[in-house]
């Protein structure tokens, strides 16, 4: 008697209850990188964002990695709402970064377009591939 093949099926997706409506939606980010591109040309004395930018991108890099730093250890605590704003301002700091590296956010929606229904397993594998062709730069 031949065996039948099983399908296998996959999990269902586990999603996450959605908090009461705030009014908040995703396109939050492409105002506050609006406001960040406008602040460019503020005065550093009485912008952050100013201030940020006329430092150069190096250290608009390093205070991101600052704040991202922050982000993993509020996440490995546990503490839910310390990892929100500290979440807050690793978006905040990569949109001041996007905006002095002249960056659009959506070179980056595109980006993310282009991965969708693509297997991270095989997306990382490409990644390798152009990474041995180009050497990592590193910050001097």
């Amino acid at each position: 008697m031949a065996k039948k093949a099983v399908k296998a099926t996959k999990p269902p997706k586990k999603t996450l209850p959605v908090p009461a409506s705030t009014g908040a939606t995703p396109e939050v980010i492409d105002r506050l990188w609006d406001v960040i591109q406008d602040r460019r040309t503020a005065d550093p004395a009485i912008s952050h964002s100013a201030r940020l930018l006329s430092r150069g991108t190096a250290k608009v890099a390093q205070k991101f990695g600052e704040e991202a730093v922050e982000c993993i250890i509020e996440a490995v605590g546990g503490d839910k709402t310390a990892l929100v704003a500290e979440s807050a301002d690793v978006v905040y700091h990569l949109l001041v970064l996007w905006v002095s590296a002249e960056l659009h956010p959506s070179e980056v929606w595109a980006e993310l377009a282009r991965r969708e229904g693509v297997s991270g397993v095989a997306e990382k594998a490409a990644r390798r591939k152009l990474a041995t062709v180009a050497a990592t730069r590193k910050i001097p």
